[in-house]
């Protein structure tokens, strides 16, 4: 694979170009009217404008991305995540076209990408899922009727939802007709797919997700655990790695369960399966993500191993060139995703950006989409930067995280950066009393 587009933006974009550089690859960047001087733009070795600022008119524009990449003859393309990451089309088109997709094959991303089809395919190859429904929930009417079987509270969810978005809790009947005529509606409208389903609502529970990796030659290997239940409205925010407060026998229990799975399905390529634990240390499967996630720094950080990079060895087809056992972890690491938006209500805050300090620590490392002046726009994801601070032990890095964010200067828009300070000197965090209802109960 000598050259490799990316169908992305911000800093995933800067972070695939890093790596693309290390291995000797030449990168192809995209870029939409609104992002014409974004840092990751002039970090390629050529980049080329796809469209305007709206995403079907760039990063969602499939039609143009392949014009691009066969007028450039590109040999793979890496998603990153969002966008067009998890979308089977765009992934079976590759295959069409002759062009690698660096992520699992465009059937079992179909699979995986229908939240009821990944979780009938789950319980057959032995994971834990939460009592619910096998198929969509056609009316109100079976939906109340459901919701009696199960017991309320149940978790209401979107088949091809993602982000949180067509997803509630719904705590009685009474509320039942508006969450599900209105998830449905939402569904439909992000997603092209209004079909829901239930689940019994687990609570005070944590979001645990296991990071794995299989080569195309049936080896897979799992990179231990991430901490991802520090969030606001159902996306996370603070990310950490390990989960020292779950026992050693759970996580291990969940991470071969999770290897088992993939195996027996033929995933191939990075991906993550996500869980919830109940305080009894009781999991159930939430879904699997069929991409790079945002938070895959952190593993990175306490495994040493460069995972873009490993996508990209796997995709061209090679045998992964360690075992289990070759894999270990090293202290601790927690990543915060600077987002800007207002630190009290979340809406978002678009804006030019006057100063732009970030911090320079050997400890530290940035992953940054923004310099000073760049224009933050409404047309994207809020999320701007993120800081991932190891250290030797949880105490240190969080200590070190609430210094650095200090020195961590961003002025001329609102930014999170206050809200999750509030977080990192909070007791209950310190403690690890988290669950996915923090920020709500706490912050």
């Amino acid at each position: 694979m000598k050259c490799i587009l990316i169908a992305n933006r911000g800093e995933i974009a800067a972070r695939i170009i890093r790596t693309c550089k290390k291995m000797d690859i030449k990168t192809i960047a995209i870029y939409s009217e609104a992002d014409q001087l974004a840092p990751y733009v002039s970090m390629a070795d050529e980049s080329y404008l796809i469209g305007g600022n709206q995403v079907n008119e760039s990063y969602m524009n499939m039609d143009k991305i392949f014009q691009i990449a066969k007028e450039h003859e590109v040999d793979g393309i890496h998603p990153g995540y969002g966008f067009m990451s998890e979308n089977s089309t765009f992934a079976k088109k590759c295959e069409e076209e002759g062009i690698t997709f660096i992520g699992p094959s465009g059937s079992v991303m179909e699979q995986m990408g229908d939240k009821i089809t990944a979780r009938n395919m789950m319980e057959k190859v032995g994971v834990p899922i939460a009592k619910g429904t096998t198929e969509a929930i056609p009316t109100l009417e079976e939906a109340k009727e459901i919701a009696k079987k199960i017991g309320y509270p149940v978790m209401l969810k979107a088949s091809a939802g993602g982000g949180g978005i067509g997803m509630q809790v719904v705590h009685d009947e009474q509320t039942l007709k508006t969450a599900f005529e209105n998830n449905t509606k939402r569904a439909q409208m992000f997603f092209g797919n209004g079909a829901m389903y239930m689940e019994k609502y687990i609570g005070d529970a944590r979001h645990i997700e296991i990071q794995l990796l299989a080569d195309q030659h049936g080896n897979v290997v799992h990179f231990f655990e991430r901490e991802c239940s520090i969030q606001r409205r159902n996306q996370k925010v603070i990310e950490e790695a390990r989960a020292i407060y779950i026992s050693e026998s759970t996580r291990n229990k969940m991470a071969t369960i999770a290897v088992e799975a993939i195996k027996k399905i033929g995933y191939t390529n990075a991906g993550t399966m996500e869980f919830l634990v109940d305080k009894d240390e009781n999991f159930y499967f939430l879904e699997m993500n069929t991409r790079i996630q945002v938070e895959h720094p952190v593993t990175e950080e306490i495994t040493g191993y460069d995972l873009i990079e490993q996508q990209i060895r796997i995709a061209r087809g090679e045998t992964l060139s360690f075992n289990q056992s070759d894999i270990t972890a090293q202290n601790h690491s927690i990543e915060v995703r600077i987002y800007a938006e207002d630190p009290t209500t979340f809406f978002p805050s678009p804006g030019t950006i006057t100063t732009y300090v970030e911090p320079n620590d050997p400890n530290v490392r940035m992953e940054s989409a923004v310099t000073e002046g760049y224009q933050v726009t409404p047309f994207y994801d809020p999320m701007i930067a993120k800081v991932i601070v190891t250290k030797e032990n949880r105490h240190e890095a969080i200590k070190h995280l609430i210094g650095t964010l200090q020195n961590y200067k961003i002025e001329g828009i609102k930014t999170n950066i206050p809200m999750i300070l509030s977080v990192l000197h909070d007791k209950a965090f310190q403690e690890g009393a988290i669950t996915i209802h923090y920020v709500e109960q706490h912050v």
